[in-house]
C-alpha cells in the first residue's frame, strides 16, 4: 500500500535571541530595527581590534530549568532547552504518550558546548585543575539534542546536524521528510549556538569581524558580527494540526541541498543557485511564486556577492531578500533556526524586517534589501537562504497556509 504524502506544518515557535526570549518579543524587535549588537563582557577583548558581538544579556536558564539542572548544562543546551520550551507552549504541547514515542528532534549547531571545554581550559592555564566529571557527558555536540530530548521526554530519534551556518534549515529538512513521509509525528526543530572566545578570535583572525555593526548589502560593508541564540520550531502533519485546532504559522513546501566544492570559507554563486533551484523544484512551484527572500546576509564582501548574483539569477524580478543579521550578528548554527522563525512570522502577518545599517548602494549587490525601515507586503512564499562554509547550502521553501 503506497501512503500517501503528508502535508508538514510549523505551529510552535521558541526563540532565544540578543533582540528578544519569545517570538513576540523577537518579532517586534525585528520589525522596528532593533540591534542586538553591543561590547563583549562575557570575556576581555582589549588583544583584539574588535570588540562587538551579539551577546544574549537577558537569558536567565533558571526561568526554564531548574537551577540544579541547569548547573550540569552547557549555555547551549540551556538556550536550546528554553527555545524548545517555548514553542512547545506556543504549540499548545502537553507531552504524553504518543507525543513522547512519535517525537523527534533535529538540531544543528556549529561550536556545540565549546564554551564548556575553554572554560576548563581556562582553569587549567590558571592552575585551577579541578576536573568535572560532568565534562565528558556535557561536552560533545550531541548533548545539545540530547538534553532537548531529555526535557522533554520526545523518545524517537534525536540528531544532530554540523553543517555549520546551515545547520538550522538541515535540522528542519530531515524533520520534513520523516513527517512528509509519515515515518515521524511531530519534530523539534531548530539550531543553537553560544558565543565564545574562540568563535571571536577565530572570526577575527579570518579578518572577518567588523569594526561596529553588520552592513549586509552595503558597498561600505566591513565583515559579520559573532552572535549567539537559538531557535526552536514545533513541526506536525496538517491533519495533526486540524485536529489539535490549534493555529499554523506556515506551511513547509519543500528544500534544496547542494555543496559547492569550490572553498572552504568563499561560497559560489553557481552552487547557491543550485539550492535554490532544488528548492523550487522540490515545492512545486514556479520562481515567480516566491514573494520575499530571508538572505543569509552576514555583510562579508564574498556572501553578499555570491548570494546576490545567485538569487537574481534565478529570480528575475526584484523580489526583497533582507538579512536579519544585520540586527541579530551571526548565531552560526542557530541562524537558518531563527531566520525560518522570522519567515514564519513574515508569512503569518504578511510583514518583512528590514536590514538595518544599510547606506551606500552597491553596484555588485543590486537587489531589494528593504533597508532600514520594515515593510507591510501580501507574503504568501518565502525562500530561506542558509550558506555554509565548506560550501554548504541548504534553503528551505515556507508557504501562507490555504
Amino acid at each position: 500500500m503506497i501512503m500517501k504524502e503528508k502535508k508538514v506544518v510549523v505551529t510552535g515557535l521558541g526563540v532565544v535571541s540578543s533582540i528578544g526570549i519569545g517570538w513576540q518579543e523577537f518579532w517586534g524587535n525585528l520589525l522596528a530595527g532593533k540591534s542586538g549588537i553591543s561590547r563583549v563582557s562575557s570575556f576581555d577583548t582589549s588583544e583584539y581590534d574588535r570588540h562587538n558581538a551579539g551577546e544574549v544579556k537577558i537569558f536567565k536558564s533558571r526561568k526554564f530549568i531548574a537551577e540544579k539542572k541547569s548547573k550540569r548544562l552547557g549555555r547551549s543546551s540551556q538556550m536550546a532547552i528554553a527555545a524548545s520550551l517555548l514553542a512547545l507552549e506556543d504549540a499548545k504541547i502537553v507531552v504524553n504518550d504518543q507525543i513522547s514515542k512519535k517525537g523527534i528532534v533535529c538540531v544543528g549547531t556549529t561550536t556545540g558546548e565549546i564554551g564548556i571545554f575553554i572554560k576548563y581550559h581556562d582553569n587549567k592555564f590558571r592552575g585551577e585543575v579541578k576536573f568535572d566529571s560532568n565534562l565528558i557527558s556535557v561536552f560533545p555536540a550531541n548533548s545539545v539534542a540530547s538534553n532537548i530530548a531529555i526535557q522533554n521526554d520526545f523518545r524517537s530519534q534525536n540528531i544532530t546536524f554540523g553543517t555549520a551556518c546551515a545547520s538550522g534549515n538541515y535540522a528542519i529538512s530531515y524533520a520534513f521528510d520523516l513527517i512528509k513521509s509519515g515515518q515521524a509525528d511531530y519534530a523539534l526543530v531548530g539550531g543553537s549556538d553560544v558565543f565564545s572566545r574562540m568563535v571571536f578570535a577565530g572570526f577575527c583572525k579570518l579578518f572577518a569581524v567588523a569594526p561596529q555593526m553588520c552592513q549586509p548589502f552595503d558597498k561600505n560593508r566591513k565583515g559579520m558580527i559573532p552572535a549567539e541564540g537559538a531557535g526552536c520550531l514545533f513541526l506536525e502533519s496538517l491533519m495533526s494540526a486540524k485536529e489539535r485546532n490549534v493555529d499554523i504559522y506556515a506551511e513547509i513546501l519543500g528544500y534544496g541541498l547542494s555543496c559547492d566544492a569550490f572553498h572552504m570559507t568563499k561560497p559560489s554563486p553557481e552552487g547557491i543557485f543550485k539550492a535554490i533551484k532544488k528548492a523550487i523544484v522540490n515545492s512545486d512551484i514556479s520562481p515567480s511564486d516566491i514573494d520575499y527572500v530571508s538572505a543569509h546576509g552576514t555583510g562579508t564582501r564574498e556572501n553578499d556577492i555570491a548570494e546576490c548574483a545567485a538569487v537574481k539569477k534565478i529570480l528575475k524580478n526584484n523580489v526583497p531578500m533582507s538579512s536579519i543579521k544585520s540586527m541579530l550578528g551571526h548565531t552560526l548554527g542557530a541562524a537558518s533556526a531563527i531566520e525560518a522563525i522570522s519567515c514564519c512570522l513574515s508569512v503569518s502577518t504578511d510583514q518583512i524586517p528590514p536590514t538595518i545599517n544599510y547606506e551606500t548602494p552597491d553596484p555588485l549587490c543590486d537587489v531589494d534589501c528593504v533597508p532600514n525601515v520594515s515593510r507591510n507586503k501580501k507574503v504568501r512564499v518565502v525562500l530561506n537562504n542558509s550558506l555554509a562554509f565548506g560550501g554548504n547550502n541548504c534553503c528551505v521553501i515556507f508557504k501562507k497556509i490555504d
